[in-house]
């Protein structure tokens, strides 16, 4: 039990105690190695940066990820931090942004406050004190920070990357550069031209000599796809290994719409199939694509908060539809300025397989807005963009640009529908299609997409 001192000094004082020495995230890193390099990655949740670094990160929207480095080659090497995350913090700004502000606090009080002045004079020790506290803070940030300098052959580096708060699956990505070398190549260039005034300037061709893709998970969020084994799901005796000419032909089988709990309606067309093991899928994915929650109590009312106040809430829940006589096996979306706004893809495994590739059945669609229904409990539901062929092609070019595909093609699904005669979901919502679906292989790492003859 504290003290009556103890009590005091933390009323009228600030402390601030980080513990450097607690490591306990380091028992969920992830390591890769190649000839060039040896890569640890771990990524802290909201109560190991808060142990760690003795401030609320998350609440201040700050999630530290750490990482060491073994240079194993015989140049230097060095991080490209813009890789990791474009929107990193530098330590002095992650610290900055949990600084403690005593005036911030009193400010919250507004006039009342001024009734407590004779209290408030007493507040100038815990002044003095927050600010030792916060230059406290400005040097542990920056003593725990993953310095950006060369690393010499056979050394290591260490340290914390501050990037924005993530949940359930981070993706981080590790590209070291052997430094100096395309600034000498350039040099070298220039001057072997420049007696040439016509010669183009040279082009620097600054490979990464080592590149690692990490998919981590955090802990944190109860994304819906924890309630799948999807190891068990399918049998061993209902696998069906496929070649790509009998896969083209078994995915031309498979449900050519989503339904309802009790199969009697026909909802939104299954638009596009997926092939690649979950890990692969998550990778692919999260870099860009946010998992969803299970729905609970808890869940509806944050979905229900962020639908009254046009926030953010990039995990909300995915209402259920129908494959297979069970509802999505993972739920993925993309949302841009509000709940109201956002991309859903539900994704079903599937018996077949092209190799030891699961093949994953999908449908995505666009929400634009909210309507009232008769046909959902809560009598609401959101619109969906009639063009569903957009949203498919979306995923698609999103791959693309995230050089996660292998090759790509597009099938016969639901069939077409002219925007003149639309279809209709379970909700009511209209959408018309070419009546195509997309066929995606994923790669599980970066490369240059080839595209197959399924037509």
């Amino acid at each position: 039990m504290r003290s009556w001192r103890s009590l005091l000094a933390s009323f009228l004082a600030v402390s601030y105690r980080p513990d450097a020495d607690d490591r306990g995230y380091l028992d969920r890193a992830q390591m890769q190695s190649d000839d060039v390099a040896e890569v640890t990655v771990a990524v802290l949740d909201s109560s190991e940066s808060r142990r760690v670094f003795g401030v609320s990160m998350a609440r201040r929207g700050v999630q530290p990820i750490y990482l060491r480095v073994v240079n194993r080659s015989q140049a230097q090497l060095r991080l490209q931090l813009l890789n990791v995350d474009p929107r990193y913090f530098t330590p002095l700004e992650a610290a900055a942004v949990t600084h403690y502000s005593i005036f911030r606090r009193l400010y919250a009080f507004g006039f009342l406050s001024w009734l407590f002045l004779p209290v408030l004079l007493l507040l100038a020790v815990k002044l003095i004190s927050a600010k030792l506290a916060n230059a406290r803070i400005d040097a542990f940030f920056r003593e725990q920070a993953f310095r950006l300098r060369p690393i010499a052959p056979g050394k290591i580096s260490e340290g914390f990357i501050f990037t924005p708060v993530d949940f359930g699956t981070k993706i981080v990505q590790v590209s070291l550069h052997a430094a100096g070398g395309s600034l000498a190549n350039m040099v070298r260039a220039f001057r072997a031209e420049s007696a040439e005034q016509t010669s183009p300037m040279p082009q620097a061709t600054d490979k990464p000599a080592a590149q690692f893709v990490f998919s981590i998970p955090v802990p944190g969020l109860k994304a819906d796809y924890l309630r799948r084994d999807f190891e068990t799901m399918i049998s061993p005796a209902e696998v069906i290994v496929c070649q790509p000419e009998e896969l083209a032909h078994r995915l031309h089988e498979l449900p050519a719409s989503t339904t309802n709990r009790r199969g009697t309606g026909s909802g939104d067309p299954t638009n596009l199939a997926i092939i690649g093991d979950f890990p692969t899928i998550l990778s692919a994915f999260s870099a860009r694509w946010d998992e969803s929650e299970t729905i609970t109590l808890g869940t509806c009312w944050k979905t229900l908060q962020a639908f009254l106040f046009g926030a953010q809430y990039r995990y909300s829940p995915v209402s259920p539809l129908y494959l297979f006589g069970r509802s999505q096996d993972i739920a993925l979306q993309r949302i841009r300025h509000s709940i109201n706004e956002r991309l859903h893809l539900r994704l079903w495994l599937t018996p077949y397989r092209l190799g030891d590739r699961p093949v994953w059945l999908g449908q995505v669609s666009r929400d634009i807005g909210v309507r009232l229904t008769t046909k959902v409990w809560n009598l609401t539901t959101h619109r969906i963009d009639p063009d569903v062929d957009e949203s498919r092609d979306y995923v698609l070019e999103d791959l693309l640009e995230a050089e996660r595909i292998d090759a790509a093609g597009y099938l016969d699904g639901v069939g077409p529908c002219e925007a003149t005669a639309p279809r209709r979901n379970l909700t009511g919502d209209r959408y018309f299609t070419d009546g195509k679906r997309a066929i995606i292989v994923l790669s599980e790492a970066r490369s240059q997409p080839r595209f197959s003859g399924w037509s």
